[in-house]
């Protein structure tokens, strides 16, 4: 089994990315979205209860796969590197599938704001992502995650021996997924 978690900041293109490593590989995509926009029909993700059912269907579901006979699975992640509850979950969700035999690979993404901004808008980004098709709303969501949260790490503050930073302002997805497929030789 293995388990694949890309990380980044909003529209970075990390399920863009996982549509494509998915496409050469027998890994099924996860992406963050299928949960949040799921709950979103009842509960706002900010709320309490969102944020319970999110994690609470995220869970189940991580459980079934790392006990099934799987290859394995991509799944998205915006992970807050100044928030202590974050680290706690890419911890709790790695020692999960190791628990299980898998191997755990982190595919860090960054980009530039203006190429951000620009995916924001893409045709795929709102057709798999309901919530972000109001686009003045996910752009200035977009905007201020970044003055309250750090979403690329620092340089060696990621210590995970599977571990791969990628700079993807001017690579497309199918590049991406194959300098992962290649890294990881999956």
């Amino acid at each position: 089994m293995r388990f694949v978690l890309v990380f980044g900041p909003q529209a970075v293109g990390k399920m863009t990315v996982g549509q494509e490593l998915a496409k050469i590989t027998d890994l099924k995509l996860f992406h963050n979205h299928m949960t949040i926009d799921l709950v979103g029909h009842f509960f706002d993700y900010g709320t309490k209860e969102g944020r319970r059912l999110v994690n609470l269907f995220r869970q189940e579901i991580f459980e079934e796969v790392s006990k099934s006979n799987l290859y394995g699975m991509i799944f998205t992640y915006l992970w807050a590197f100044d928030m202590q509850e974050d680290w706690d979950y890419v911890h709790h969700v790695s020692r999960l599938f190791e628990s299980r035999g898998a191997t755990v690979y982190y595919v860090e993404l960054e980009a530039d704001l203006e190429e951000r901004l620009e995916r924001n808008k893409s045709a795929n980004r709102l057709e798999h992502k309901p919530s972000k098709r109001v686009i003045k709303s996910s752009e200035d969501r977009l905007k201020k995650s970044m003055e309250k949260y750090r979403l690329n790490s620092l340089e060696g503050e990621i210590t995970f021996s599977n571990y791969l930073k990628i700079n993807n302002t001017n690579l497309n997805a199918e590049e991406v997924a194959m300098i992962i497929k290649e890294k990881f030789e999956l």
